[in-house]
């Protein structure tokens, strides 16, 4: 008793105690990781490799787990001239579907009724033109519509009743909003500073492909840049906000989702890039790409409670725990450096465990908890 009083009032982060398991995918080396994390310490329990042929990248970006656990879903994004999407068993990682998509399919989610897939065909490469978000039936692994939406759209999130789906046009300006029910662009929103706007329909026209890359969420605007170069839209549960990460301007737009308006800018860390907002709704983690460190914000003030440096640069998206204690980053790393999940604890707002994967670790899911395994 003694002891634990004194290790709470020192600021050390309790251990776990349960086990976490985690997806992961690396895109440069076309695996996908299983990751522990629990008393035992945190560990690769085991790779899968999703390519197809060893001497040519696939480039895993995304991964998603179906709402009962039982499967996951990978984009492979540098297919020729088009990706794929894959379904493979969680238990044993056997593939049992796979379905040609848009080029470079990236950002990837099951619906909450796990009865779809829905997965942002980003289109990294070629002209600048409008691309477009792919509905897949998660059994049957057949596209059932391509809704175009923007050029380079990203990020593909939903509500938790699935009504509304909500991505972004890194390109365009733009937060896209998609009636899953009608399958078709609802409203789209400004986001540049100065012009936000909230409209209703397809993404204008006269926006598209006004706005450089920026090098992929890399380098910093320029001055008197007043983009926003929008990578990630994170709905509230009932889809009252939206939050929007602006890589470029280094701000969370918060966005009424019933008025369709703007809330306000939060200043955000250097390149921010992912979001994930806790089951509770009380915290919005986000990873900063330009720094190295991931962000906790308290979601009603807006105000960042910690920026914690994490263990590599190029910080890419993050996995919040079905109990809300951990949030569950991976990090590209630069050079030659191998990939990295950093594992943050959200009640002490501090990193508490590490491990290295394959290069590029990017696209990432939470799985499930379960009771420490007793064969460790």
């Amino acid at each position: 008793m003694i002891l634990a009083a004194l290790v709470a009032l020192a600021g050390v982060p309790d251990p776990p105690t349960r086990d976490y398991l985690v997806l992961v995918a690396s895109e440069s080396t076309d695996q996908v990781a299983i990751v522990r994390f629990g008393p035992g310490g945190i560990r690769v329990e085991r790779t899968k490799y999703v390519g197809w042929l060893r001497n040519e990248i696939a480039g895993p970006h995304g991964v998603s787990l179906s709402p009962d656990g039982r499967h996951y879903f990978v984009t492979t994004a540098h297919g020729v001239p088009f990706g794929f999407l894959q379904k493979y068993a969680a238990t044993n990682d056997s593939l049992e579907g796979r379905v040609i998509l848009g080029n470079f399919p990236a950002t990837v989610q099951v619906s909450p009724d796990g009865y779809y897939v829905y997965v942002a065909n980003f289109n990294l490469h070629g002209d600048r033109i409008p691309s477009s978000v792919s509905v897949v039936a998660a059994d049957e692994m057949v596209e059932i519509a391509r809704i175009e939406t923007c050029t380079m759209p990203h990020g593909s999130r939903l509500t938790r009743d699935g009504a509304k789906h909500y991505s972004t046009c890194m390109m365009d300006e733009a937060l896209v909003e998609i009636d899953t029910r009608a399958m078709n662009v609802s409203r789209h929103f400004v986001l540049t500073a100065g012009r936000e706007m909230g409209l209703t329909g397809p993404v204008a026209a006269s926006l598209a492909g006004k706005h450089d890359s920026g090098g992929h969420g890399m380098e910093p605007p320029k001055p008197g840049d007043t983009t926003c170069q929008p990578t990630w839209a994170q709905p509230s549960a009932d889809g009252a906000r939206v939050w929007v990460a602006c890589n470029k301007s280094s701000e969370i737009v918060e966005i009424d989702g019933t008025t369709w308006s703007l809330v306000r800018r939060i200043p955000a860390g250097p390149g921010v890039y992912n979001l994930a907002l806790t089951h509770d709704g009380s915290r919005l983690v986000a990873t900063n790409k330009r720094d190295q460190s991931v962000s906790v914000f308290d979601r009603a003030s807006g105000r960042e409670l910690a920026r914690i440096p994490t263990t590599r640069k190029v910080v890419h998206g993050v996995a919040i725990a079905d109990d809300d204690r951990y949030a569950f980053i991976s990090i590209e790393g630069s050079g030659d450096q191998p990939g990295t999940m950093d594992v943050i604890d959200l009640t002490k707002l501090s990193k508490v465990a590490s491990v290295d994967l394959g290069a590029q670790a990017g696209g990432i899911d939470f799985w499930r908890s379960e009771p420490p395994r007793s064969d460790k």
